[in-house]
C-alpha cells in the first residue's frame, strides 16, 4: 500500500524508530497519469485503491499474484461504475488485473453486495468525500465482517468526515466534506494478538496482550469470547487483554464478525475434549487462499477429523502426529498452523516466510512467549 501511495506522488516517511508515519497527502496534480501498481496479494490494497484512484485523473493498471487474479472484485467494480467512474476487469471476469480509469467521479447512489468482503464498502466510503455528489450506498445482502465497517467510520469521523448510516443496510456520506490531517493512533494488531491468545489455551500458562480492550475498534478481540466458551479464563486490566489455559470443550460459533480468526480457532479446537464447529464464514473461501477448503486439509494431514461445510467447518478432535503443512502463502495460515507445533512433535510449515505480509517477526515473538520472555 505504502508504495503505491508513493508511486502516486504521496510522501511517507518513517520516523527514526519505525514507530510513527508521516503522510503528506494527495498531491494536487499526482506525478504520473499512467501507471501499473503491483499490489501482491494485498485484497485490502486493491479495494481500498480502486475507489481511491476512481477519483484521480490518470489510468491505473492494478495486477497481482496468480491468486489474487482469482479473487471477486465484481461488486466494487459495478459499484464504482454506478457512481460513474470507470473501472473493469481486463480479463473479463471480474477478477483482477483491474484498468483504473480516474477523473472526477459524479457520485450519487449504488448497490452492492455486503457479502463477499466488508472491504467493498470500506473502500467506497473511503473515497466517497472525493465525489463532486452525495454519496449512498445501499447494500443488497447481509454485511460480513460488520465491526470492520464501524471501524472504517470511526476512523474516517477522526479526520473529519461523518458517515450517516439511516438504516443497518445504507450508508451515507454528504457532499461537501473534505478529511483534514491529525495525528492518529493505530490500536495494536487484534488478529494478530489471536495466535497468542490461543497459544496460551493451546500450551498452558497464561499470556497477556498489551494496549488492547474488550472497546477495541477491532472486532477481532471479540476472538477472547471463542476462547472463554471454550474453557479458558479471560481477565481484562488497564494494560491489556489475558487469557490463561484451562481444558478446553468445542463451542458451536458464528464467526461472520470475526473471520480473520478462523484459522486460529480451527487449530485451538484440535485441543478440545469434544467437536467445535464454526458458521457463517462462507465469505473467507475468498481470502488469500480458501480458507476453508484448504485449512481442512492442512487439519487432516495432523491427524483431525475435519468436516467441510458450505459456510464453516467442524473439527472433531482425534489422535495428531506431525506432519509438513502447506500454508498457501497465506499468513494467517502459516501462524495459526504453527500453534499446533507447541503440543505436536514433528510440525514442520512450508514458507513461513508468507507471515512477512502482516508480521514479519511472528516467529520470533512466538519464540518469546514460548521461552517465558
Amino acid at each position: 500500500m505504502i508504495d503505491a501511495l508513493k508511486k502516486l506522488g504521496i510522501t511517507i516517511d518513517w520516523s527514526a524508530d519505525n514507530t510513527c508515519l508521516h503522510i503528506g497527502g494527495l498531491p494536487k496534480k499526482p506525478l504520473a497519469r499512467s501507471l501499473e501498481l503491483n499490489i501482491a496479494n494485498s485484497g485490502t490494497t486493491i479495494r481500498f485503491l480502486s475507489a481511491l484512484l476512481s477519483t484521480i485523473d490518470g489510468e491505473y493498471r492494478l495486477d497481482g499474484t496468480s491468486r489474487m487474479k482469482q479473487r471477486p472484485m465484481g461488486d466494487l467494480i459495478d459499484a464504482i461504475n454506478q457512481l460513474g467512474g470507470d473501472i473493469c476487469s481486463l480479463a473479463g471476469n471480474d477478477c483482477p488485473p483491474l484498468l483504473v480509469t480516474g477523473g472526477p467521479l459524479p457520485g450519487g447512489q449504488a448497490t452492492l453486495r455486503g457479502d463477499i468482503s466488508s472491504q467493498f464498502l470500506s473502500g467506497l466510503l473511503l473515497a466517497a468525500p472525493q465525489a463532486n455528489e452525495s454519496v449512498t450506498l445501499q447494500l443488497e445482502t447481509p454485511l460480513v465482517s460488520e465491526p470492520y465497517v464501524r471501524m472504517t467510520t470511526s476512523v474516517m469521523a477522526a479526520f473529519g468526515v461523518e458517515v450517516s448510516n439511516p438504516t443497518a443496510t445504507t450508508y451515507h456520506v454528504a457532499s461537501g466534506q473534505s478529511y483534514g490531517g491529525c495525528h492518529y493512533a493505530v490500536e495494536p494488531d487484534a488478529s494478530a494478538a489471536s495466535y497468542f491468545w490461543a497459544a496460551a489455551a493451546i500450551a498452558g500458562g497464561k499470556v497477556t496482550v498489551l494496549g488492547l480492550a474488550p472497546t477495541a475498534l477491532q472486532g477481532d478481540v471479540g476472538f477472547c469470547n471463542c476462547l472463554q466458551a471454550m474453557g479458558c479464563q479471560i481477565s481484562v486490566t488497564a494494560d491489556g487483554i489475558a487469557v490463561e489455559s484451562a481444558p478446553l470443550r468445542g463451542i458451536e460459533v458464528d464467526m461472520n464478525a470475526i473471520s480473520d480468526t478462523v484459522p486460529t480457532l480451527a487449530v485451538v479446537a484440535l485441543f478440545a475434549s469434544t467437536p467445535t464447529r464454526i458458521t457463517n464464514v462462507a465469505h473467507i473461501r475468498h481470502k488469500e487462499c480458501n480458507r476453508i477448503g484448504d485449512l481442512a486439509c492442512e487439519l487432516r494431514k495432523l491427524g483431525a477429523t475435519v468436516l467441510e461445510h458450505d459456510d464453516g467447518l467442524t473439527i472433531d478432535p482425534a489422535p495428531l502426529h506431525g506432519a509438513a503443512l502447506d500454508t498457501y502463502d497465506d499468513h494467517r495460515m502459516a501462524m495459526s498452523l504453527a500453534l499446533a507445533g507447541l503440543m505436536v512433535d514433528g510440525v514442520v510449515i512450508n514458507d513461513p516466510d508468507c507471515t512477512a505480509k502482516t508480521y514479519p517477526g511472528y516467529f520470533e515473538d512466538l519464540d518469546r512467549v514460548v521461552q517465558g520472555r
